[in-house]
């Protein structure tokens, strides 16, 4: 019997994530006293709604399979004033964790990222920046250091050093051309050895550039950091927001405050004439970040030195300074700082009792 309830908590995916509580090793026990079952789950959100969420689906399974369901124990993190992990810090040399993400790719989010990071040193903070983004790593040629390998002291891996910045990619790591095919417990394993391997040094925050979507890379750093703040990078047409919506819904279900919205390729800065003109439109993110209880961090136009930069590893905020892009990261790492502050003075934003509204 105890195999029957197994295999329907299989079926049972995590509200939403792609996979069920039995693949994220939520489930830490199954026992079945010839009557009843008792099921003990561990789950890394302390938002009632996603336990009650999980209670209801699993009810209905066992229910349907004719089960009797006797206990079903749901441990969460403590709700008051949590950010992720339930305390645990693998990196307590680092004073603040930044998760820039996305709902869907293309968005332009590795290039918010890098300029995000570059806008933060630039303002005087010690900044390191871990490319996440397991099967397409992107920063290496962004950031200006393909071909260069970091160095290895023992076990340890010393960051690669670029543009005031100490960055390491999996690109750094694995041939240019090669492709990672693996499993998500592959990836799970290989950002977890990434944060314990990397000798990051003192740092006042460390931003990971995401993959796309909601799965297995954000859960293994929300259970092994308290990540202080989350960053969502859109466009302005609807598809992105729809899928917006999940990348945000996936910050308050992991219990991470969230910092504010990226609203990118917003609007196109003619090179010969310097006029803004909204053509994939403009400004649609205000009102989703009013219902999120966040902030706008910036509208970034679009603008050709923003390509060219990003392709010949020299980010806008240092190819170009004086342009209006980089004026406009600028001004979005000041309030991504301020929102860090904002989170630490208060000792976590809890975001459990926010509704997501899908358009």
């Amino acid at each position: 019997m105890e195999q029957r309830v197994w295999a329907l908590l299989e079926e049972t995916l995590y509200p939403g994530f792609p996979k069920s509580i039995v693949a994220y090793d939520f489930v830490k026990s199954v026992e079945f006293d010839g009557k009843a079952s008792k099921i003990v789950l561990e789950i890394p959100s302390a938002s009632e709604q996603v336990a009650e969420q999980l209670r209801l689906e699993i009810g209905k399974r066992l229910e349907a399979a004719g089960i009797a369901l006797g206990v079903l124990e749901i441990r969460q993190p403590p709700k008051p004033r949590q950010t992720s992990s339930n305390g645990r810090n693998v990196l307590p040399n680092v004073a603040n964790f930044v998760m820039v993400s996305s709902g869907k790719g293309g968005v332009g989010k590795t290039t918010t990222t890098v300029n995000l990071a570059l806008a933060l040193a630039q303002q005087g903070k010690r900044v390191g920046l871990l490319d996440s983004d397991i099967y397409g790593p992107n920063i290496p040629r962004m950031m200006g250091i393909e071909g260069v390998e970091p160095v290895f002291m023992g076990k340890r891996i010393k960051p690669i050093m670029a543009h005031g910045v100490k960055v390491m990619s999996m690109g750094s790591l694995i041939a240019p051309d090669a492709s990672l095919i693996w499993k998500g417990a592959m990836v799970t394993q290989a950002i977890e050895q990434m944060l314990e391997d990397i000798e990051w040094g003192e740092l006042d925050v460390l931003i990971f550039d995401m993959p796309p979507g909601t799965g297995d890379a954000q859960l293994a750093l929300a259970q092994n950091l308290p990540i202080t703040a989350g960053v969502c990078v859109t466009t302005p047409q609807k598809v992105a927001l729809d899928d917006t919506v999940r990348a945000l819904d996936m910050f308050r279900q992991l219990h991470i405050p969230i910092a504010g919205i990226v609203e990118n390729m917003s609007g196109f800065i003619c090179p010969e004439t310097g006029k803004e003109y909204p053509i994939f439109g403009k400004g649609t993110t205000p009102e989703l970040a009013q219902r999120y209880a966040t902030r706008v961090l910036a509208e970034i136009p679009i603008e050709p030195a923003v390509r060219e930069g990003g392709d010949m590893g020299m980010p806008i905020v240092t190819l170009a300074p004086g342009c209006e892009t980089t004026r406009r990261y600028l001004e979005a790492a000041g309030k991504l700082w301020e929102a860090m502050q904002e989170v630490n003075a208060e000792g976590g934003v809890d975001n459990s009792a926010i509704q997501p509204t899908i358009f």
